[in-house]
């Protein structure tokens, strides 16, 4: 019998980090501050929100440099649109991706997307990686009043497939995703390959996933071939 699988996108899907610091470099260089970050080291950084790349940036500034009331939102702002229009400069699908979606489909699996991006960058960013017409849904982080880890934005992403929370799973790469997880009441398979590599590990995940092709047989495994 099948079921419903749902991905988060950022870390999970693919690798997103060298779009998104470069455009919180760009916001750094608008105020003559050079690149503050790097694209590989500073790469889970990026995965923790805009907001969180543009705070570690901050915190590396000259000691003579201050920044003006309201600075932090500015740079938001400014950090969305530079991301929205070189969202797919850099990024890239994760090894056997597409495949594996395949396979779910043809074993007659609805799959949707649950992240906490934007919705419409959320959704151009699909559209540019070929994989859009994959899901049968796609929840943002502006989508509903809510944000994973609450559990609604995942239940309306399985529901809007056509699916049942009861024979869902949630597959990701951050301990929001093992929270939105518990939440709901769902399994939780966490990538290996992600941005924390292995060390995901230590927030114990029902399944931690070594690669994409493992995935197909792991949702015959917990909702049925």
């Amino acid at each position: 019998m099948a079921g419903t699988v749902v991905f988060d996108l950022d870390g999970t899907l693919a690798d997103t980090s060298g779009d998104l610091v470069a455009a919180a470099n760009a916001c750094f260089r608008a105020r003559g501050l050079g690149d503050l970050l790097h694209p590989q080291d500073d790469a889970l950084i990026a995965f923790h929100g805009g907001r969180a790349m543009l705070r570690a940036g901050y915190a590396r500034m000259p000691a003579d440099r201050l920044l003006p009331p309201g600075a932090e939102d500015e740079d938001f702002d400014r950090l969305l649109k530079h991301y929205g229009a070189a969202i797919a400069v850099h990024t890239r699908l994760y090894p056997g991706v597409e495949a594996a979606l395949d396979r779910l489909a043809g074993a007659g699996h609805q799959l949707a997307v649950c992240t906490n991006k934007p919705e419409a960058l959320a959704e151009t960013l699909l559209r540019e990686l070929g994989i859009r017409n994959r899901f049968a849904a796609m929840i943002g982080a502006d989508t509903l009043p809510v944000r994973k880890p609450d559990p609604r934005p995942y239940q309306a992403a399985v529901e809007g497939a056509g699916g049942t929370v009861a024979r869902s799973f949630l597959v990701g790469d951050t301990e929001t995703d093992r929270k939105t997880a518990a939440a709901a009441g769902v399994r939780v398979a966490l990538v290996a390959f992600g941005p924390e590599g292995r060390a995901i590990g230590r927030l114990a995940p029902d399944r931690l996933m070594e690669h994409f092709d493992d995935l197909p047989a792991l949702a015959d495994d917990w909702l049925g071939a």
